[in-house]
Formats: structure tokens, sequence, C-alpha cells
């Protein structure tokens, strides 16, 4: 006779809630794992729990930030964290990592690279894994952030791994979008990404110190001249290029002085609260798109049909078009 193995209860979130609202981080940790399951009974309490705390939710200042490797994001992040816990802020700093194409799992380990915040009771760092996702962000992000509001967080930096369509999704849920650049890397139009730079609510130029720092102001000053001719992304606000040096310290309390300018002239327009109700929105098209992806992936009829229309089409004897439809049409839609 069989042993039947019981499925494992789904946890009670009155416990986390508590846990959270007290800002106790073992809690909030698990918290975030729960949110970050594939379990379908995890992704409801998830839901409810992120519900549960949506009231505690929204008054941190969500900061994204991007760059190309090699930039120093950890470092600027621990340094801006570290300036920002001095002046009383906790910080929350959300590092989406580039995940191993095999088991999914981080590969960066960004606490061993922002050494003064891991030690800093004032702070708490949650590399998440990539894991395929658009742009490699992490899918539970935004649950995450809202979380660690809820905790009491009140500065959320959230650091992308600057790749193909990353910085799209993580200006999509921040209010501020910091680009950062390096001083001579030769043609510094070179790494002018258009659709970076129209993103971007502040360009800053690290490692202006020592031999680099007059590179770091030619930088700057190309940087300015190139923005001046690109659209702002809102009227309220021209996106400035700055210089600084994560190593010493030098102009990091200024970057974050314009990360409060800027809050504090879009909110003064109403542009603020206008951009959070659109980065609502699209958050819920966002779970949409991929609670669709997961009904493709699981339905049993499509399991052995999608092999079948993807060698069709790969062997030109069907167009995707005629395969989309196909699809839509098995998935009864």
């Amino acid at each position: 006779m069989k042993t039947r193995t019981r499925a494992a209860a789904p946890p009670d979130i009155e416990p986390l809630i508590r846990g959270i609202r007290a800002g106790e981080r073992a809690v909030l940790a698990r918290a975030i794992t729960l949110v970050e399951s594939k379990r379908l009974d995890h992704q409801k309490s998830a839901h409810q729990l992120v519900q549960s705390l949506l009231p505690h939710t929204g008054a941190a200042r969500r900061v994204g930030i991007t760059g190309a490797p090699g930039v120093g994001k950890s470092t600027t992040i621990d340094a801006l964290g570290t300036y920002l816990t001095g002046e009383g802020h906790r910080v929350a700093v959300l590092a989406v990592d580039p995940s191993s194409t095999r088991t999914g799992g981080s590969i960066l380990g960004d606490k061993t690279r922002m050494a003064q915040l891991a030690a800093d009771a004032r702070a708490f760092i949650r590399p998440s894994p990539a894991a395929g996702t658009l742009g490699g962000v992490a899918a539970k992000t935004r649950e995450t952030m809202l979380i660690c509001e809820a905790a009491g967080y009140d500065v959320i930096l959230v650091e992308t791994v600057g790749t193909g369509q990353s910085e799209t999704a993580v200006a999509d849920m921040t209010d501020f979008f910091l680009a950062l650049m390096l001083p001579g890397a030769g043609d510094e139009l070179q790494g002018l990404k258009k659709g970076l730079v129209e993103l971007a609510d502040m360009i800053a130029i690290n490692k202006a110190d020592g031999d680099n720092f007059a590179r770091a102001k030619v930088a700057a000053a190309e940087y300015g001249a190139a923005l001046h001719i690109l659209t702002p992304r809102v009227a309220e606000w021209q996106p400035p290029v700055v210089t600084y040096s994560a190593l010493t310290g030098a102009g990091v309390a200024q970057l974050w002085d314009h990360i409060l300018d800027h809050h504090h002239r879009l909110a003064a327009t109403g542009a603020f609260a206008a951009r959070r109700r659109e980065q609502q929105v699209k958050w819920m098209w966002a779970l949409l798109e991929d609670r669709l992806r997961g009904k493709l992936a699981s339905d049993p009829k499509l399991k052995t049909r999608l092999p079948q229309l993807e060698r069709a089409v790969a062997e030109g004897t069907l167009s995707p078009a005629l395969a989309v439809d196909d699809i839509v049409a098995t998935l009864g839609l």
C-alpha cells in the first residue's frame, strides 16, 4: 500500500503581516521567498499578502539604477545607501542578478559587492535571480518593493543588470531612473543609447577622481549637450548630467539632492501621482501577460501541439501568423 504524501499547507499570512509591519528582517525575507515561489498555493497566499499590505505602501522613494557592466553600480549603491542610512533613512536594495541558464539561480552575489550596506542594520539587500524574465528584471520585483515599503523602508534602490530591456522594465516601476556612465571610454556618445537616455531622469558619470577627473568633466559636457536635443521624459524635469566618485564619496550626496528635487517638482504639478497610477496599470498588464505565458506552458492540449507548430514554422511550411491562430484556437480564446 502506497503512502500518500500530504501537500504542505499554504502559509498563514497573518504572522507574516505582523512581522513585516514590525520590521522583522527574517520575516521580511520569508515573505519575499513566498512571493518568489512558483507554487500555486504560495502564489495565492502572496497575492493576499500584498493586497493586505497595500495600505502601508507608497511612501518610499523608488530609484532605479542602471549602467553597463563595470560602471560601478553596486559600488555606487553601497556608497549612496550608506550615506542615506547615515541620514536616518532605511534602505532596501533589490539587486536583480543575471541568472545561471542551467539552474536559474543568482550568480553574482551582490551582498559581497556592497560590504558597508550588508553590515548596516538600517539596510536590507535582496539579490533576486532574473531567471528568464523580460530584460533580466525579476518577475516579482514589484511585489518585493511593496513588501519592503510596508516593512518601513523609505528608500528602495533597484539595480538592473544593464542589459536588454531591463532598463524599460525598471523605469516602469520606479519614480526616478538613474543611468550611470564611465569617463574616458573612447567616444562618449557611443554609449548614449537613445532609448536609455529618453528614460533616464539623470546621467551620472562615475569614477570622477584622480586622473579620471578631467575626463569625467569632458564626458559630462558631451552628454549634457546631447540631452538638450532630446525631448525630456516629463515637461517638469530636464535631466541633469553630474559627476561623482563612488570610491571617494565625492558627489554622492548631490545624487540624492537631485532625486529629491525631481520628486518635489513632479509632486507640485501632479505628474508624480500620475506616473505612479500609470505604473500600477502597467503592472496589471505585466501580470496578465505572465499569467497567459503560464497558461501556454501548462495547457495539456498545447503541450503536444506546440512542438509540431514550432517545427512547421522553423521549416517554413507554416507561417507564424497561422501558427498563432492555431494556438489561440486551441486555447479557446
